[in-house]
């Protein structure tokens, strides 16, 4: 039961990313192609750094390409559909949020699994689910949300420490999974309704020599 409802996460957080990437094509007007382009690089861009890092070989949407197949499909699914929300940037925001949740833990998990340390997993769990979005930024021109006043990795990295911590505390792998994806869905969430963000640096004025 539990390995059905990972692998639905995991292929929700997919499916979910693929379409953050074709929202972003369909607000710079690209073609269908573009489309398949930034929602596939999205959907399995963080994974594809997880597991190159890992020494995975091969990667997971090479081992299993029904992963890249449903990347472009979802993508030209959203070419055809990205017209019905009154406000793509807004659903755009969330399905990401989504996305960021379900890929902190399902990539720290691969980490463990791959037999990764603890902190070395938590830190994969971050990068599987910030590293596609960044991808999916860059190459449609935006401001990368890694790199916005939001609270954004943050909330990726309590999710994935979550998850290791419940998982090295002996809980069961589906509490482990579902309080770590909801704790991380939860932050950035509220984060974004809210505008929640860490401090942030502020110039100081140089003290004189003497001091």
């Amino acid at each position: 039961m539990i390995d059905t409802f990972a692998g639905a996460l995991n292929w929700f957080g997919v499916a979910v990313f693929a379409t953050t990437g074709a929202l972003v094509a369909s607000r710079k007007q690209m073609d269908i192609v573009g489309f398949a382009l930034l929602g596939t690089a999205t959907g399995i861009g963080g994974g594809t750094i997880r597991d190159a890092l890992l020494g995975i070989f091969p990667v997971f949407w090479i081992a299993h390409p029904s992963y890249l197949i449903s990347c472009v499909l979802v993508s030209c699914a959203t070419f055809f559909l990205a017209h019905i929300p009154q406000s793509r940037y807004s659903l755009l925001l969330r399905f990401d949020g989504i996305g960021l949740a379900i890929f902190a833990v399902t990539g720290t998990e691969t980490a463990l699994l791959a037999g990764a340390e603890p902190v070395v997993a938590i830190a994969m769990g971050v990068i599987t689910a910030t590293f596609g979005g960044m991808i999916r930024d860059i190459l449609g021109g935006e401001s990368p949300l890694i790199l916005r006043h939001e609270i954004y990795v943050t909330a990726a990295l309590v999710g994935a420490a979550c998850f290791a911590a419940l998982t090295l505390a002996g809980s069961t792998r589906e509490i482990a999974l579902i309080s770590g994806f909801v704790l991380a869905a939860a932050i950035r969430l509220s984060a974004l309704r809210w505008s929640w963000s860490l401090p942030r640096y502020r110039p100081r004025e140089e003290r004189p020599p003497s001091e």
